[in-house]
């Protein structure tokens, strides 16, 4: 038994160097020209057509996905497709959805101030970044779609190797890119966003221009959804990582994370 114990001593430090330098190393994120960018996309949109508060943006779908970022070494900037102010979807500001990081950001004048003086997509070089997402809200129902700024953006970032990514009604913005073939990027991919079920328990639906699951599967997306409602879901389809509801916004900041360092 002694003799056993001191060839076990003697060798579990030489496994254990094995495991080390067997683990995937740290993330670290793709440089370009010496900066690490990503782009995230906020809409410019705030009224219902009949509703008296208003929508926007939802504000931890960026928060928690730009606090990932921000994390991991990567510079973020802030677009939208007109540029300038980002309203923020009053529901999205309430007590059961504004966690203490998205309340530090809401205290935060820099942070404000940019969330009032996004770039204009017509500004933006697709080759400076490594990867665009598109946050949520149901403003983006209106403008991502139909924005050819936007869609010149993301598809020169796909083309170049690059992640497109979104949460809930970012999806919005999925709906009009096509790849070098010129077939919708999304047919035949695995995708999510809002559900059309989701839709019916958040009270807008018959405020909104078009049901987001409806159109992802009209352009031949294979939709998938959690199967529970507003419950975290989230599909990575090799260079397209999608969440379903505000719920998924960090889950899906850790999938477009570990896409970026796949890349590598």
């Amino acid at each position: 038994m002694r003799i056993f114990k001191k060839v076990l001593l003697a060798v579990l430090p030489i496994l254990f160097m094995k495991i080390v330098a067997a683990a995937p190393a740290a993330y670290t994120p793709v440089s370009l020209g010496g900066v690490k960018r990503v782009l995230i996309v906020m809409t410019n949109h705030s009224e219902y057509p009949t509703r008296s508060d208003h929508t926007g943006l939802w504000l931890t779908e960026l928060t928690h996905v730009y606090d990932a970022l921000k994390g991991a070494g990567f510079a973020v900037d802030f677009v939208s497709p007109e540029g300038g102010v980002t309203p923020l979807d009053e529901r999205s500001l309430g007590w059961l959805y504004v966690d203490s990081a998205a309340k530090e950001h809401l205290n935060d004048p820099a942070f404000m101030a940019a969330l009032q003086s996004t770039k204009a997509a017509a500004e933006i070089d697709p080759a400076a970044y490594q990867a665009i997402f598109y946050a949520g809200g149901h403003g983006t129902m209106w403008d991502f779609r139909g924005n050819k700024e936007l869609k010149r953006i993301a598809e020169g970032i796909y083309r170049d190797g690059g992640i497109v990514s979104s949460v809930c009604h970012g999806a919005a913005g999925l709906l009009d890119l096509e790849d070098a073939k010129g077939k919708p990027l999304i047919e035949g991919r695995r995708v999510t966003g809002f559900s059309n079920f989701e839709e019916t328990l958040s009270g807008v639906k018959d405020q909104l221009p078009y049901a987001l699951q409806s159109e992802m599967e009209a352009k031949g997306a294979r939709y998938e959804k959690s199967l529970l409602p507003f419950r975290s879901f989230t599909v990575t389809d090799g260079r397209i990582v999608t969440g379903q509801n505000p719920g998924s916004s960090k889950e899906v900041a850790q999938a477009l994370l570990n896409a970026l360092g796949n890349r590598n």
